[in-house]
């Protein structure tokens, strides 16, 4: 069986155990998206109907059904005449998302830290030291993945729903965001650790405006560093 395949087979037997059955198209678009996240299928990379509904076993339909789920998420975007295209980051998109995620992450943490208990302190330091752990195995693949958990996580300590759905619009993007800065930048994983380890002290011990410019302050620098990367970049392929 080939891994693709494998991975849709994998998504089918993780679902049966929810409550609420997921339908084929909604499976596709979870393992089409984890090879999207993952890097797997890189930015600029060509979606061919034909070749995923083959390597899954399903019908064009469902897998086109798939595709159409992930351009709400800006993961895909479907060009006339030419199919689908996982979208490369460009330095606008790169604006955008660092300064928007700048906002909601920034009051994400000071709220955060305004409601912190010993409960909620558990599960901040535990989504911590995953990535350290991450970081310390040099899994950069995991220290992605554990990089945008702790800031979900962050998110979701405030409970603050409105804040929560609007997050949840862009964080696929984020996420894609995230392991883009990540690996374009060559950042160090331990770095990574030691950038994130100021913020959760901050909001451990309940400093909200310091959680909040900390926070701030790291979407920023990294987000800037990674628009000038791509303009850089982008320049250099215009020539």
């Amino acid at each position: 069986m080939n891994p693709f395949k494998t991975l849709f087979v994998e998504a089918k037997s993780s679902s049966s155990l929810t409550v609420t059955p997921r339908s084929l198209d909604h499976q596709a678009a979870d393992v089409i998206r984890q090879q999207i996240l993952s890097g797997s299928f890189p930015p600029g990379h060509r979606l061919i109907e034909t070749q995923l509904a083959e390597a899954l076993d399903l019908s064009r339909g469902t897998v086109r059904s798939a595709l159409q789920q992930l351009t709400y998420e800006n993961l895909v975007v479907q060009l006339p005449y030419k199919g689908w295209l996982v979208p490369p980051l460009r330095s606008q998109d790169a604006w955008e998302l660092y300064t928007l995620r700048s906002g909601l992450e920034g009051l994400a943490a000071r709220l955060a830290a305004l409601a912190i208990t010993p409960e909620k302190a558990i599960l901040l330091n535990r989504s911590f030291q995953q990535l350290v752990d991450a970081a310390q195995r040099g899994d950069r693949n995991a220290v992605n993945e554990f990089d945008f958990a702790i800031h979900k996580t962050i998110i979701q300590l405030t409970e603050h729903r409105r804040l929560q759905e609007q997050y949840k619009i862009i964080e696929q993007q984020i996420r894609l965001y995230i392991t883009a800065c990540n690996t374009l930048l060559k950042f160090d994983l331990s770095e990574i650790a030691d950038q994130h380890q100021s913020m959760v002290k901050a909001i451990y011990c309940g400093d909200a405006a310091l959680a909040q410019q900390i926070a701030q302050d790291h979407s920023t620098a990294d987000g800037e560093t990674l628009v000038k990367y791509l303009q850089e970049l982008e320049a250099k392929n215009s020539k």
